[in-house]
């Protein structure tokens, strides 16, 4: 077999490298020109590449070039190498490697299918096209982010780690992190011990999951929020237990509602999102919270407060947590909203034994969370950066939002009570958002409409936007187009 190999010249490769500026980097010239040869079919299987000595020279490129080019094309699976014989082109190519720049294509939503949450999730966290409007996004534009500083805090950490990356981690998550996450909360007011009633997780939602599988059982009765974040209906759906809604208020739950199921259902645990709720924006007010916590004590619930968007508080938020000093609270939180969606670290502080039952539960799922990323937060952390980006964050939104709520109503949306911090506005279209977000998605505008935000999901008029729409002009203005079509057909 190996007397009938071919091996391709390094001449007839045909790659002189390209120096002048704004050209890639050599490495990426090679890889490139190599990919092309194969897709056109000027490089068959079994075919000998040339020597790395060969190639080197007659390129006029350093060994190492030619190395890391030969190195990225086994690692897309369209060449090998042998040991003492040198590298080949491999009899099975991957075409979507050799192809790129196709997206997939955008959801299809039938007729008679929901306008659910498994859709909406789909929608959000696939590449479309002829997306013109993304009103569904949870997370803030990427323009309004601070890459220089995340990015310093990756090299910074890749620079000083050395071979701790290697390991697992710690299951309770990275001690230092945990250390500054303690003060980070205690500047807000809520003394956390570090060591023991703190732990990390990949994000806000494994956090939840966590909490939820830990404790509740089939048959068990939890109350939440409504509307509220319509992650949290899916996975009590998925646990088999029995969800009962309190409405959501201004100032936190409706109290009467809460104090009725709780004496009525005798809850495991009470749901709520207490500093800037996802989706009204509202926050808590201290009676409220001091009758919460009360009717907690008095019919033996525990209390999980999501505390997602507390760093877009305009103030130090009133917590559950704080006045409980986690008694029956556990917090939620987490750095995925304000530093980076990729970035899947947050948080759980509990009382020491909930946090040691978590951990183990933690372990049994995925073994520890990654700790680069930790160590990333770490660093923006102590560095101090994290309090001015989010003052930066928060101006930001502030200004945005008023224009949003001019924007909407100019729209004939109604703001029935302006939101008190946040990412979103949660307005009433006075017509059945479901149908709306339909026509809507059909034309490249993508809605949260209000049935993913009920417990019952009960048909709603009203629709969670996020406040900076107002930057992307064609998306609202094929939205507003779209409102007043339907407004003349009703």
């Amino acid at each position: 077999m190996a007397q009938n190999t071919r091996t391709v010249a390094s001449n007839t490769l045909g790659w002189q490298a390209q120096r002048a500026p704004g050209m890639p980097p050599l490495v990426e010239q090679l890889v490139q020109h190599c990919l092309q040869l194969l897709h056109h079919h000027s490089l068959r299987a079994g075919t000998r590449l040339p020597s790395v000595r060969e190639l080197s020279d007659s390129a006029g490129v350093s060994r190492d070039t030619v190395v890391q080019a030969y190195d990225r094309l086994v690692a897309q699976g369209v060449a090998h190498s042998r040991p003492g014989a040198g590298f080949f082109v491999s009899a099975q190519r991957s075409p979507h490697l050799v192809q790129t720049g196709k997206s997939l294509k955008t959801p299809i939503l039938s007729a008679d299918a929901a306008f659910d949450t498994p859709f909406l999730l789909r929608s959000m966290f696939r590449p479309t096209e002829g997306t013109q409007l993304d009103g569904s996004t949870g997370i803030l534009p990427a323009n309004w982010m601070d890459h220089d500083m995340l990015n310093a805090a990756v090299r910074s950490v890749g620079r000083s780690a050395g071979v701790q990356l290697l390991g697992y981690g710690a299951p309770q998550g990275y001690a230092p992190l945990r250390q500054q996450l303690s003060a980070h909360l205690l500047a807000q007011g809520l003394t956390v011990d570090p060591e023991q009633e703190l732990m990390t997780v990949t994000g806000v939602t494994q956090g939840m999951d966590l909490v939820l599988r830990s404790t509740l059982r089939p048959g068990d009765t939890v109350l939440v929020e409504d509307p509220t974040w319509f992650m949290v209906f899916g996975m009590l759906r998925a646990l088999g237990v029995q969800m009962l809604a309190v409405p959501r208020l201004r100032d936190g739950p409706d109290l009467a509602v809460l104090e009725h199921l709780a004496a009525t259902h005798r809850p495991k645990m009470f749901i709520t999102n207490t500093v800037v709720h996802n989706p009204t924006g509202f926050g808590l007010s201290l009676p409220v919270a001091y009758d919460v916590l009360r009717l907690a004590e008095q019919h033996d619930f525990l209390v999980l407060e999501d505390d997602t968007y507390a760093d877009f508080a305009p103030q130090h938020p009133m917590r559950l947590s704080t006045l409980d000093r986690l008694r029956r609270v556990i917090l939620l939180g987490g750095f995925s909203k304000t530093l980076a969606g990729s970035l899947r670290v947050g948080y759980i502080a509990a009382k020491p034994e909930r946090i040691r039952a978590l951990t183990d539960a933690k372990l049994l799922s995925g073994l520890t969370s990654p700790e680069l990323g930790e160590r990333v937060v770490h660093r923006i952390l102590a560095d101090g950066q994290y309090r001015k980006h989010v003052l930066r964050l928060r101006e930001r939104l502030d200004e945005t939002r008023h224009r949003c709520l001019k924007m909407v109503e100019s729209m004939g949306l109604k703001v029935h009570q302006e939101p008190l911090a946040g990412m979103f506005v949660w307005v009433d279209a006075q017509q059945d958002t479901e149908v709306l977000a339909r026509k809507a998605a059909a034309q490249g505008v993508l809605l949260a409409p209000g049935v993913l935000f009920s417990a019952n999901q009960q048909p709603s008029t009203m629709l969670r936007l996020p406040v900076s729409m107002v930057d992307e002009t064609a998306g609202c203005q094929k939205m507003a187009l779209l409102l007043r079509q339907i407004a003349k057909s009703n």
